[in-house]
């Protein structure tokens, strides 16, 4: 008898202080809860201290409190935001985004996507953006020299599916579709307004101000702000340390009821003085995209653009294509812009994250840009997606630096090869230059793994920096080894040291730009292996529907402290 009242006693308190632990465990919850609640009662208005940030100073908040505002804010609705508007916004995520212009856009760069790209496009479940608006398949690029001697380049994609090849098509048609898809998202939200700064507070991005299409001032909060607001952005200075280099401008022209040589691929001339590139952007127009050295360009009203372009560089296109490259002319549609690269140099601040061309440009020559602007997406869909909470910005801020690290191989590899390649394909009166230029033709003219192993790497298939600098010096050395054999003069040795050299030149400046440990060994990056911040506060309407949201409450508890095993908040 006394034996089972002492078990029994034994039983009742075991069971007593599991009752008292959970109910204390749930009261802390709600008081935790409670106190959360109240304190965002204080919001933050702006004091301008420069043109793109601002401090605060605490005002009563917005009607609504803190349950209205979004998870994330984005500046610019672009490819990259439109895509990383629907992305965060499918995972669930309550999304505004902030366009200076919701208009179709009318632009001559950003036509040209590459398969690795197009890959990226369909893991972000955004492949149909590119359905309704005459797309056109790309299977590769054909490469001529002085407008008649040329090369076939097709991507490998032999071993993807038979619907896996480059897209390319109106620039605008493309970002509608996009912002369409988004904006069909419950959760997201697009607003037409100007964002004039960000808000800051004690060093933490809180959010921005931005003016509506009505002239009205709003202050929006969120715990991240992601900018990506272009190549023109006004906001990146604050977040990174931008030096933005203008190496050319393309002359934009359209080519109408004409066929390329090569059906579905690029053309690249290798004209003087620098490239003209021709690719379909819908069934009945080819773009022409002539690259003019430096920022100053013959002026398009007076007529001396068009009396440049027919003069000097008509009689430097193939064949096929002079008479609709005349028509286009006559017909004076023509635009101009400035090619920018910037490599990415950012100063990770808490609050925000800079994404797209506001944060790293590589020439377009090579059409590479919204492929990496889609892998950043994916890698930071990836890395955001097992955080419930984004409130505790130190810690997010700190938890993102792996995406720099992260991202490089994608990133690097297109803006290395886009950097060289346009200073390999300029004329020159350099003997050097003019040797690695012929090289580099028929280098790639040798096709097997000479062309495939290039053109992976720019497709965006195979971004391995590594092999990228392996197929550019063994470009060079074929260049010594034409100049040097069967036998060597003094001046064919010294073209070939100088080659080396002009080689050398070229690709190392870029690579250091990039970031050497991060482009050919992120392993060796602490942020690299970062793992996501343990947060103990979590959704509370899910803590009630989550058994899994529980158990990381519970575990956590071993790992805060407490007597007896209990969380550290509950005294």
């Amino acid at each position: 008898m006394v034996d089972h009242l002492v078990l029994g006693s034994v039983l009742a308190l075991s069971l007593g202080f599991v009752v008292v632990y959970n109910l204390l465990f749930f009261v802390s919850l709600y008081n935790l809860f409670i106190a959360k609640r109240n304190g965002r009662g204080e919001r933050t208005t702006t004091t301008t201290t420069n043109p793109t940030t601002t401090t605060a100073t605490t005002v009563n908040s917005c009607p609504g409190g803190d349950d209205d505002d979004p998870d994330v804010i984005i500046v610019g609705a672009g490819v990259a935001g439109a895509a990383l508007a629907h992305t965060l916004g499918k995972d669930g995520r309550r999304i505004l985004v902030i366009e200076r212009d919701l208009t179709q856009p009318d632009r001559i760069v950003g036509e040209l996507l590459q398969p690795g790209g197009y890959l990226k496009l369909i893991e972000l479940g955004l492949e149909d953006c590119l359905e309704g608006i005459d797309a056109q398949r790309v299977f590769g690029y054909a490469l001529f020299m002085n407008g008649r001697r040329s090369t076939k380049l097709s991507y490998p994609l032999e071993n993807l599916h038979p619907d896996v090849a480059g897209r390319s098509f109106h620039n605008g048609r493309f970002i509608q579709r996009m912002r369409e898809k988004a904006a069909s998202l419950a959760n997201v939200v697009l607003e037409q307004g100007t964002v004039t700064s960000l808000l800051e507070e004690a060093g933490t991005i809180k959010g921005v101000q931005y003016k509506t299409k009505d002239g009205e001032e709003i202050a929006a909060y969120a715990p991240l702000t992601i900018v990506c607001d272009g190549c023109f952005s006004n906001l990146r200075r604050c977040l990174c340390k931008p030096k933005v280099d203008v190496a050319s401008s393309f002359v934009g022209l359209v080519l109408e009821n004409c066929e390329l040589p090569y059906v579905n691929h690029g053309h690249v001339v290798l004209a003087d003085p620098c490239p003209i590139l021709f690719y379909p952007i819908s069934s009945t127009e080819i773009r022409c995209l002539v690259d003019m050295p430096g920022e100053k360009v013959p002026s398009v009203s007076n007529g001396e653009m068009a009396n440049y372009l027919k003069t000097f560089i008509a009689p430097q296109i193939p064949p096929q294509l002079y008479k609709a490259f005349i028509h286009a002319i006559d017909k004076g549609n023509i635009r101009t812009m400035p090619n920018r690269s910037m490599p990415a140099a950012p100063h990770p601040t808490p609050g925000a994250l800079l994404m797209g061309d506001a944060f790293n440009m590589r020439h377009p020559l090579t059409g590479g840009g919204m492929t990496v602007a889609l892998s950043d997406i994916v890698v930071l869909r990836n890395l955001l997606r097992p955080l419930q909470d984004l409130n505790d910005s130190h810690a997010l801020c700190k938890y993102l630096e792996s995406f720099y690290t992260l991202r490089k191989p994608v990133a690097s590899t297109i803006n290395t090869l886009a950097g060289a390649l346009h200073k390999v394909f300029r004329n020159s009166n350099d003997p050097a230059v003019k040797e690695m230029r012929q090289a580099c033709f028929d280098y790639l003219s040798l096709g097997g793994l000479f062309s495939n192993g290039p053109v992976s790497l720019l497709s965006g298939l195979n971004p391995r920096p590594l092999l990228l600098v392996l197929h550019f010096f063994a470009v060079a050395l074929f260049g010594v080894g034409r100049l040097l054999l069967p036998f060597p003069s003094l001046k064919r040795i010294w073209i070939a040291a100088s080659l080396m050299s002009s080689a050398s030149g070229i690709i190392l400046p870029i690579i250091w730009a990039e970031g050497v440990r991060q482009m050919f060994f992120p392993a060796t990056v602490p942020a690299y292996y970062r793992a996501p911040p343990v947060r103990l506060e979590l959704n509370y309407g899910e803590i009630s529907d989550s058994f899994e949201a529980l158990s990381i409450l519970y575990s956590s508890t071993i790992k805060t402290g407490g007597y007896f095993g209990l969380p550290s908040f509950v005294y």
